[in-house]
């Protein structure tokens, strides 16, 4: 199963979970005492903020798909030179070397929205996820703030 299979799995249970838990909630509420009331309001909130986690994880995704294909196009794609082991695990030195070049250029040119996205793929090579995240959320906001407004006409 691909990542995106799953994800779209994981995704309809989600959203299955978050409608049979706001029929409970409801079922909850109409009983009219205030403990079913409390537990009523909260098959309310735990919902909604799995969609809105799920919301925000799409929005993360469809944003870094189009800026590889952006990347892509202008052939500034990071290029796979990491060493792997026999087993096909990314060397830990290697990963090192190539996260400090990125890094240098990210600090070299600190307004480009693709530099933080090589940083960023370095990161999650490196294994440090939340960093990779949160480094790819930053080449979004920049490349966002790089795209020109539509105009009004």
């Amino acid at each position: 199963m691909t990542s995106r299979t799953g994800f779209f799995a994981l995704s309809a249970v989600l959203l299955l979970v978050a409608v049979l838990c706001v029929g409970e909630g409801v079922q909850l509420i109409a009983t009219g005492k205030p403990l079913g009331i409390g537990l009523g309001v909260c098959a309310f909130v735990i919902p909604a903020i799995g969609v809105w986690f799920l919301r925000q994880t799409v929005r993360f995704g469809r944003a870094s798909e189009r800026m590889a294909r952006e990347l892509e196009a202008e052939g500034g794609l990071p290029v796979d030179e990491l060493r792997r082991t026999p087993g096909g695990r990314i060397d830990r030195a290697s990963a090192d070397e190539v996260f400090a070049r990125r890094q240098e250029e990210a600090e070299s040119a600190p307004g480009d929205w693709r530099v933080w996205f090589r940083l960023a793929v370095a990161y999650a090579d490196a294994g440090d996820t939340p960093r990779a995240r949160r480094t790819m959320q930053h080449a979004i906001r920049l490349h966002a703030a790089s795209v020109p407004a539509p105009v009004a006409g």
